[in-house]
């Protein structure tokens, strides 16, 4: 059910946070936003999202850093992560494998600006998949 859905949406610009949080309003999911990739990680332990969206370019911690934490955590490893950045993708994913040998695990990327209904389309698929976690 929507209304139970939790996502966390997380990037350093109040506009950007704004714009999301209003498209997706629209859906009736659970909504809350973080700056920072540090308080990010606090708000994934107090309540585990069903859904990441991240930026890559913050302050304190940057959103490889939470795609390195999360993926390090077994109980966050069944978490679907969207990246929403100005970042290029193959860039983003070339730094990633650079700076921790690993693969980037995440499940999508947007580049901003992202459309409305490019966005809810894509956070609707992932949600979708997730639904069968139990």
């Amino acid at each position: 059910m929507q209304e139970e859905t939790y996502i966390l949406i997380v990037d350093d610009d109040p506009d950007i946070l704004e714009g999301i949080t209003l498209i997706l309003e629209s859906q009736s999911y659970k909504l809350a936003t973080a700056r920072d990739g540090i308080k990010c990680m606090q708000m994934m332990r107090e309540e585990k999202p069903d859904l990441l969206i991240l930026d890559l370019l913050m302050p304190r911690m940057d959103g490889w850093g939470v795609i390195r934490e999360v993926r390090s955590e077994p109980r966050f490893a069944d978490i679907p992560i969207l990246v929403l950045s100005t970042v290029v993708e193959d860039a983003s994913r070339r730094r990633y494998e650079l700076e921790t040998g690993l693969t980037m695990e995440v499940q999508d990327y947007i580049q901003k600006p992202a459309r409305p209904d490019d966005l809810l389309r894509r956070v609707e698929k992932l949600l979708t998949g997730k639904e069968s976690r139990g």
